[in-house]
């Protein structure tokens, strides 16, 4: 009988606190299944494309989509001015910005992880000089500091992603290196400390994990603003080159045929649009259920 009570009153593991937290905002949710779906589009693009992305039928340029006169279910979303399958494109573009999402994110997770370790835990010059330099680098425009950036390196997909990456960085520090000043004076760090634990271990295995809350937010926010820039940066010419089919460099390449041919840019700009709010409207979920003080009783 006793064992049954223990079992009844045991509380939730933290996944399924976590998930409970999450499921309640149909927000998040309803970003969660439409990120989902782009993930798996994305990933299974050549099963799913009708046709390949660089494919050209020069006897259907500025086709309309299927449902508008002079369409064809062929291509449902119609072609561009190349005659190539907008559908196609768009498919294969979920492939670049995820991508570029991932790598971009990654970057500055563990480069701005590891400066904004170090001027929290070890604070004075160390910690004035980096947060110097970083409010440096706030103190610019993103995107205008993305495109001089890229300037510098030269066009292309590879370095827009280290320019948007370097411009993410300083949030991933100001944020660790606030976690890391609350929370290296608490009492498990000082009964670590004393019991011979290094400053690594201090670090990474004692800190971090208790500071991680925060920065899974920051990297979902971080993910969609990645995607935003880097099809900032396609759109100016100084992101990914044609003939590559990433969204921002499909709304440039169709730039002169907004007013009579609208599908070329609507769509691109829709899927942006739609893959950034729901990565937005996860990450507003996500901080709901890890950030204790939003947690509803």
């Amino acid at each position: 009988m006793a064992s049954t009570e223990t079992t009844r009153t045991a509380p939730p593991s933290a996944l399924a606190e976590f998930w409970f937290y999450f499921s309640h905002n149909t927000g998040a949710v309803i970003g969660l299944v439409i990120f989902a779906a782009v993930l798996l589009i994305a990933i299974f693009a050549p099963v799913v494309a009708p046709y390949l992305p660089h494919d050209q039928d020069r006897a259907k340029l500025l086709l309309p989509p299927f449902w508008m006169e002079g369409g064809t279910t062929s291509f449902l979303l119609g072609t561009d001015a190349v005659g190539r399958d907008i559908l196609s494109r768009l498919i294969y573009g979920a492939r670049f910005s995820l991508f570029i999402g991932l790598v971009v994110v990654t970057l500055s997770v563990l480069s701005g992880v590891l400066i904004g370790l170090i001027a929290g835990y070890f604070g004075g010059k160390i910690d004035t000089i980096i947060m110097r330099i970083m409010d440096i680098i706030l103190a610019f425009p993103s995107l205008l500091l993305a495109l001089v950036l890229v300037a510098v390196l030269g066009p292309g997909l590879l370095n827009a992603m280290i320019a948007i990456s370097l411009v993410n960085q300083p949030h991933f520090v100001r944020l660790t290196r606030a976690a890391v000043m609350i929370e290296r004076n608490k009492d498990y760090v000082v009964g670590s400390r004393v019991a011979g634990a290094g400053t690594l271990r201090l670090m990474f295995l004692t800190i971090l994990p208790n500071c991680l809350a925060p920065l899974i937010v920051q990297a979902t926010l971080a993910f969609s603003a990645a995607i935003l820039d880097a099809a900032a940066l396609g759109f100016l010419g100084m992101g990914a080159q044609p003939p590559t089919p990433e969204w921002g460099t499909m709304l440039a390449e169709a730039r002169e045929f907004i007013q009579r041919a609208w599908w070329v840019v609507t769509f691109p700009g829709l899927a942006i649009l739609i893959t950034v709010l729901a990565i937005n409207l996860m990450g507003d979920g996500l901080r709901d259920a890890l950030d204790p003080k939003l947690k509803r009783s």
